[in-house]
């Protein structure tokens, strides 16, 4: 009876390890793609892998951080009606001691890419750093935790442009920062209006009047800026403005009529008109950038 349990409890385990570092917001890491795109380098092999090892190095500080992050708040998820049951720690599938080994063992293998990719552990320890401070002192300050979740976005193009060894294009910063800054607003507001002001002290001092104008300043800004950016750099990539239109509107729908904006990888990965229009996006700015020299 024994040797029954055993086996089921420790794969239980290493599910519970598995959902601890959330390999499902790793298609967040697919902004370390966006300069290997735009410096038309996605037609070389080698730079292909560059930024692919990046991505896979920022999944790995991603995972830590969030290890972290649910170490931090293991109290308060325990009091969670969702997270109580949904976050491995939280419910007790994964002890706190085993979260920390995995934690070591992620540090460890990001101290490992030194000898591959300095400059890029560069960008990811600046990531390190402010998601640790995210998580001790600022995801309770009101209007820097939004920031700084969207500093993160921002980071990983830097990372991308870091390992292709390209320069960041100013209206691509900008045009990140804004469109994180639109995911992070739509996020806490979707966090307020489905579990309150207590499931998040910060929340205490938003109100989703406020988060809506922060939301359509920022989606606003995303668009012009990025509109600016083909019109005036990349005139070929002018089909591919109603398709980022299509998908801030597309977007916004599934967190009005289902919910969908406080996660937004589950937003995108649960709706196929949202992937299908990333999809689009990425064929057609492939092929308009395809007989252009990199700027």
């Amino acid at each position: 009876m024994h040797a029954t349990v055993a086996p089921r409890s420790s794969l239980a385990q290493i599910r519970g390890l598995l959902t601890l570092m959330r390999p499902r917001q790793w298609v967040k890491n697919a902004f370390v793609f966006a300069p290997l795109i735009f410096a038309g380098e996605f037609l070389k092999l080698q730079s292909i892998e560059k930024v692919a090892l990046a991505a896979l190095i920022f999944c790995v500080a991603s995972s830590a951080t969030y290890i972290l992050n649910d170490l931090s708040d293991i109290e308060r998820d325990r009091r969670h009606p969702k997270k109580s049951q949904t976050r491995p720690l939280a419910s007790g599938l994964v002890s706190v001691p085993q979260a920390i080994t995995l934690l070591l063992v992620l540090y460890a293998v990001l101290l490992a890419t030194w000898f591959v990719m300095p400059t890029v552990l560069y960008v990811v320890l600046g990531y390190l750093l402010l998601n640790l401070a995210y998580t001790l002192v600022l995801k309770h300050q009101p209007v820097i935790d939004i920031f700084t979740i969207a500093i993160g976005f921002v980071l990983r193009v830097y990372a991308g442009a870091m390992a292709l060894s390209v320069p960041v294009s100013s209206w691509m910063f900008v045009t990140t920062l804004c469109l994180a800054l639109y995911l992070a607003a739509v996020k806490r507001g979707q966090e307020l209006a489905s579990n309150g002001s207590e499931s998040r002290e910060v929340l205490q001092h938003y109100t989703p009047a406020l988060l809506n104008r922060y939301a359509e300043m920022a989606a606003t800004g995303a668009l012009l800026f990025y509109s600016l950016f083909v019109i005036t750099t990349r005139p070929a990539l002018v089909m591919t403005i109603p398709l980022v239109l299509y998908g801030l509107y597309r977007y916004w729908f599934i967190v009005e009529s289902k919910d969908g904006g406080e996660s937004p990888t589950d937003a995108l990965l649960g709706d196929w008109q949202l992937l299908l229009t990333v999809a689009i996006w990425g064929v057609v700015s492939a092929i308009s950038i395809w007989p252009e020299q990199p700027l």
